[in-house]
């Protein structure tokens, strides 16, 4: 199976779950918890295959756990094997890894399976250019990068390791597409950065304007669908999704693990909070800050966005709030 083949088929089967963990070379229960000096429960060889976040995981991954309020999550999910710090029960057909500081080994178990690969070149030698692709003077492409055919990438791109670009994508200058997610554990002395090994799959006919910042997931993918279009200065957060031929407006700020379905507009400068749905066919006007999720059809405006009519009804309200008062006194005073 050719790589260009293999990332075809990646594209396909995340259009179909956005659920896509990182998956590892078929390890055990012992290699891992000799590699971060953990105390194991279950079977030495008990198999594992991926790594991720206890909210998407499948079978065969390790997820990590350290906050009691979400050990019963964690023990529960689909994941059979889980990092913890306290010792548990575990539960049947599942294995445990006990270490005192899970968020740390998690990170380690990661940075073993996808260390870091300096480069010294603008164009990796195992990134894979497609015909017809146009990659113009100042931009950078990582290792096992993937860039389909008949794409324009301008001056001072920076395509990170690892991402997938469809076919007849422009990303315009001055684009960073894979940087690190925003994503951070507050600790005594100071914040412990948790390392993002995602991808960003980029699919067919998508345009990119310049000055976009485009994270990579952290276990798992950032995906925006075929025929999407964004404008200048947008930022894409960790792990996010946006769907088919979606328009985003300048200066939009999409916060991480955010799921957008096909056909929304978000117009300029709007801020959408993260883990959130924005339904089929969805608009929020300009300088909205969306905090809840918003059902298919609807057009929300204001902070908090709201539905339209009922965002324009209260500022009419409000504007004629002062005349009201005046008489209201005016009268009251007589």
């Amino acid at each position: 199976m050719t790589l260009r083949f293999f990332c075809i088929f990646a594209l396909l089967f995340h259009n179909l779950t956005n659920l896509t963990p990182m998956k590892i070379k078929k390890t055990t229960l012992k290699a891992i918890a000799e590699l971060i000096d953990a105390k194991y429960v279950g079977p030495a060889n008990f198999p594992i295959t991926g790594l991720n976040e206890i909210h998407k995981v499948e079978a065969g991954d390790i997820t990590f756990v350290d906050h009691p309020k979400y050990y019963a999550k964690a023990l529960n999910s689909a994941a059979t094997v889980v990092l913890i710090n306290k010792e548990v029960i575990c539960p049947e057909g599942k294995a445990l890894l006990l270490h005192p500081d899970p968020f740390d080994a998690f990170i380690r178990i990661m940075q073993h399976f996808r260390p870091f690969e300096p480069q010294t070149q603008p164009i990796s030698d195992s990134a894979e250019i497609g015909e017809g692709t146009l990659i113009m003077p100042g931009s950078f492409v990582g290792h096992h990068t993937v860039i389909g055919k008949n794409c324009l990438i301008h001056p001072n791109v920076t395509i990170y390791d690892h991402c997938v670009i469809g076919d007849n994508v422009i990303i315009h200058s001055g684009s960073v597409i894979g940087a690190d997610g925003y994503y951070f554990q507050r600790r005594n002395e100071g914040f412990k950065k948790f390392e993002s090994f995602g991808r960003v799959v980029i699919a067919d006919d998508v345009e990119i304007g310049a000055l976009c910042s485009i994270d990579r997931g952290v276990t798992s993918d950032t995906i925006i669908e075929s025929g999407t279009k964004l404008d200048n200065h947008c930022q894409i957060g960790h792990d996010s999704y946006i769907g088919h031929n979606c328009l985003i407006g300048a200066h939009a700020a999409i916060a991480g693990v955010t799921r957008i379905e096909d056909d929304v507009i978000l117009w300029g400068r709007v801020c959408v909070n993260k883990d959130l749905v924005i339904g089929t066919g969805a608009v929020v006007l300009a300088t909205s800050a969306v905090d809840k999720n918003i059902e298919p059809g609807k057009a929300v405006f204001g902070v908090p966005a709201q539905e339209v009519r009922k965002q324009w009804r209260e500022q009419a309200a409000l504007r004629s709030l002062p005349e009201f008062l005046k008489e209201y006194y005016k009268t009251h005073q007589s």
